[in-house]
């Protein structure tokens, strides 16, 4: 008999990067470095496409900053820019209050209960973003995570006629140059689909291949979605529909944000909101704790329920004094004076 690919004994915990983890955006620090106007360069970058529409290129929204900041690199204002200054300038990205701690800490929530270490349940941390990988695996944050989504550039690209070269030079002073891996709003369910296959894990198996409910590393119904905004929708929507917890999160300082949140609940979008403080007695981190706790209950209760359904009673001796099901009934006496 076939043995299933997982014990789908983990829980996952999915997150969005900026305005969910951090109050702005990441790229903040990389700016502040080279000295370029933030508001300026996403200004421009909003103005890309239908500034392109109008010379009749077509551009994606969603692909727009990746191309400025390249744009950027090679006109001279960011200049020399690579993945190490990337990750470098992740480590000045400031979290919200409770982060990282919260990661770190979150991951016994799973252990509090006997019964949950019995079936050696586990808590996993995965980010997925639109924003640079780099930056984030520089971040406080990264030492915390079991797997990141993100875009990515590379440096040093190939040219033409590589194939037949058995050495490559590589200039010492790396610069990115292209787009390895872009991640939007939209692609983001595909990440989440490759935790929920175990891709991430396993090779193998590839994202789109046909895989078994019960084969699946990560069920849909063992994940929480946690975001701060109408842009993750898709993804809200894949995991509340798979049976999931959605959450968003909002910056208490903008009321703005908390009424965005509050429509995306009244329109079922999410599950529940909270403000995006991850303190150990914040409302979030309590309610992450209850959906985890529960999903742990589920867990336990799944699993046993499939141990005794499959696994039938020994056979036992039975005790001398041990009543057995029906004791035969003496034959009837007959009466002379009937």
């Amino acid at each position: 008999m076939a043995s299933p690919l997982f014990t789908q004994n983990i829980i996952a915990c999915i997150w969005d990067f900026d305005k969910t983890l951090i109050p702005a955006y990441m790229q903040a620090p990389l700016f502040r470095r080279y000295g370029v106007e933030e508001a300026t360069f996403w200004m421009e970058t909003n103005a890309l496409a239908e500034n392109y529409r109008r010379r009749g290129y077509h551009i994606s929204p969603e692909i727009s900053y990746l191309n400025h900041l390249l744009t950027y690199v090679l006109a001279g204002p960011m200049a020399g820019l690579n993945n190490k200054i990337l990750r470098e300038c992740g480590n000045d990205i400031k979290f919200y209050p409770g982060l990282p701690e919260f990661f770190r800490a979150s991951r016994d929530w799973v252990k509090a209960k006997p019964e949950f270490t019995k079936h050696e349940i586990v808590l996993e941390h995965y980010i997925v973003s639109t924003g640079l990988a780099e930056m984030i695996r520089g971040s406080a944050i990264a030492p915390f995570v079991d797997g990141i989504w993100a875009c990515e550039f590379i440096e040093n690209p190939l040219r033409p006629g590589f194939l037949k070269q058995k050495e490559f030079g590589l200039d010492a002073a790396a610069e990115i140059a292209q787009i390895g891996v872009m991640i939007d709003n939209t692609t983001k369910t595909r990440a989440i689909f490759e935790i929920n296959k175990g891709t991430n894990r396993n090779a193998a198996i590839d994202v789109n291949a046909k895989v078994s409910p019960e084969d699946r590393r990560i069920p849909l119904q063992n994940m929480i979605y946690i975001a701060d905004g109408p842009s993750d929708v898709p993804s809200f929507s894949v995991v509340k529909k798979g049976g999931g917890k959605t959450y968003a999160v909002y910056n208490p300082a903008v009321r703005a944000e908390f009424e965005q949140n509050d429509r995306l609940r009244h329109t079922g979008r999410i599950d529940h909101y909270g403000p995006a403080d991850y303190t150990e007695a914040s409302p979030t981190a309590n309610w992450l704790h209850l959906q985890v706790e529960k999903m742990c209950e589920r867990i336990v209760s799944d699993r046993e329920a499939a141990v005794a359904s499959r696994v039938t009673r020994p056979p036992r001796h039975l005790n001398s004094d041990e009543p057995t099901a029906k004791a035969p009934r003496p034959p009837k006496q007959t009466s002379f004076l009937e």
